[in-house]
């Protein structure tokens, strides 16, 4: 059985967000322990794991596993599915967030339709912000698809510079905090700049999340007079580009990948 690595919202080896990619031959998944356990060795963020279906309704199903849970949404081991499957068109997938979609682009970009995240207000809880080392702006829950925390800034040093305690910061219930702050200098190719820290589900840093900027794409919307066309640059170590466009309750995620590693897997699943 084979499976990738891939490298997603970036054009080149060793940036952007890896993911690992499994497609199955089979149509079902296998026991849900067996991919638990493939994605805690893969070691990555997420690990995709797809299926051909013969329903109309989609052309395959996919699942994502982190280290420690499944998620309900991931944007960048999608985007290294469809670069996997090479994509030619648009493919559909079934998930636990509904059907999504992939759509090939020019010189390998890959555009996502994901569901926009709504967005509530939330008082600032004062043990999270002692935690993340951040006084926010304001506060917003994300839901229900993506169940994260949102903090906006004051500005990008601000997001650059955090450096929260992880290991206290798995212990709070949502998937994870999202930072977020306007891009100081409007010539840099990006219109906000974001972090985000999953360690309640087994991710200290994520390198570029695709999911979090289907939060983003509205909050950010809103604060830069309605646009709908705006480019996210995720401020990890390794960093990425996610082009949002915001199309009421759909958000398109647009990004290229690149495959670093292509071997095959031993430990076949007895299912």
């Amino acid at each position: 059985m084979r499976i990738r690595i891939v490298d997603a919202f970036t054009d080149r080896p060793f940036a952007g967000n890896p993911a690992g990619v499994v497609v199955l031959d089979q149509p079902e998944f296998p026991a849900d322990e067996w991919m638990a356990r493939v994605a805690a060795e893969v070691n990555l963020s997420e690990t995709a794991f797809v299926h051909p279906l013969r329903d109309a309704g989609a052309d395959y199903a996919l699942r994502w596993f982190t280290p420690a849970v499944e998620v309900a949404l991931c944007g960048h081991a999608t985007l290294a599915t469809a670069h996997v499957l090479a994509v030619d068109g648009t493919v559909r997938f079934t998930t636990r967030s509904g059907v999504l979609s992939a759509t090939a682009g020019e010189k390998g970009w890959y555009t996502l339709d994901f569901p926009t995240a709504p967005l509530a207000p939330v008082a600032p809880d004062p043990e999270l912000l002692d935690v993340l080392g951040a006084t926010p702006v304001s506060v917003h829950h994300t839901g229900p698809n993506t169940d994260d925390l949102l903090l906006e800034l004051y500005d990008e040093a601000a997001v650059r510079a955090l450096t929260p305690d992880l290991r206290t910061l798995a212990g709070y219930e949502q998937r994870g905090v999202i930072v977020t702050a306007r891009a100081d200098d409007p010539d840099a190719g990006y219109d906000f700049v974001s972090r985000f820290f999953g360690a309640a589900a087994g991710v200290g840093e994520d390198p570029v999340t695709g999911s979090a900027h289907t939060a983003l794409a509205p909050f950010w919307s809103e604060k830069l007079g309605g646009r709908t066309e705006m480019v996210g640059y995720q401020a990890s170590a390794r960093g990425g580009l996610v082009r949002v466009s915001l199309r009421g309750d759909r958000t398109l995620l647009t990004g290229q990948a690149v495959t670093v590693i292509d071997g095959e897997l031993l430990a076949i699943s007895p299912s």
